[in-house]
Order: structure tokens, then C-alpha cells, then sequence
């Protein structure tokens, strides 16, 4: 059984911490929001269309045998070579729709949405 001391101060930290879940919870879904992950795969990017906040990045990672790269049609990005488990991160500063090739396979064909 509890004593009314325990009740009062179950009381008084409960709001406390809630706040403190509810806080952490919005820090985790922003984080979350600031940048997206593609995968290159099969000779696919996954996903093929990612959605990012002005001053995201997005972060490609090959994981297919095969080299791969990623070029924006619009020349504003152009990775290298990336060999299997390669990566490459590109931070987009201003909104808009880029659209990206494997310049070695022009058929793989993805695009990032910056808002």
C-alpha cells in the first residue's frame, strides 16, 4: 500500500514525465524528417522517390555487386563509382524536384523531393 507521501509525489512527476516522452517523441520524428536513406539494390533505387526538408540530405548506399552512381539530371550532384557497401551523401539547400540516373545503368531512374 502506498503512502500518501508516495501518491503526492507519483502525482507531481507523472505531468513531468509525460512532457518528457512527448518531448523526446518530437525530437525523434523531426530527426527523422531532416534526411532519408536510399538504397541501391537490384539494380533499383529503394525508394525511388524520397520527400526531405530544405537543408536535408539523402544518403545512397550500394549494396548491389555491381558499381553504380548517382547523377542528378540537372548536374547538381554526380557521385562517383560506388562499389558494393559504398556510400554517398548529398545535402539539398533549396526546394524543389531532382531527378537522378545510375549514369553506368540510365534505365535505374529515382528522384528526391525537397520541400
Amino acid at each position: 500500500m502506498r503512502t500518501s507521501t508516495q501518491r503526492s509525489l507519483l502525482r507531481a512527476c507523472f505531468p513531468v514525465g509525460l512532457a518528457a516522452i512527448a518531448v523526446g517523441a518530437a525530437v525523434t520524428a523531426y530527426s527523422a524528417q531532416t534526411g532519408a536513406d536510399v538504397v541501391i539494390k537490384n539494380f533499383d533505387f529503394s525508394p525511388m522517390q524520397v520527400s526531405i526538408p530544405a537543408g536535408g540530405s539523402v544518403t545512397w548506399r550500394n549494396l548491389d555487386g555491381e558499381p553504380h552512381t548517382v547523377t542528378s539530371l540537372d548536374g547538381l550532384f554526380r557521385s562517383g563509382g560506388l562499389d558494393q557497401n559504398d556510400s554517398f551523401t548529398f545535402k539539398f539547400t533549396k526546394a524543389g524536384v531532382y531527378s537522378y540516373v545510375c549514369s553506368i545503368h540510365p534505365k535505374m531512374m529515382a528522384s528526391v523531393v525537397v520541400k
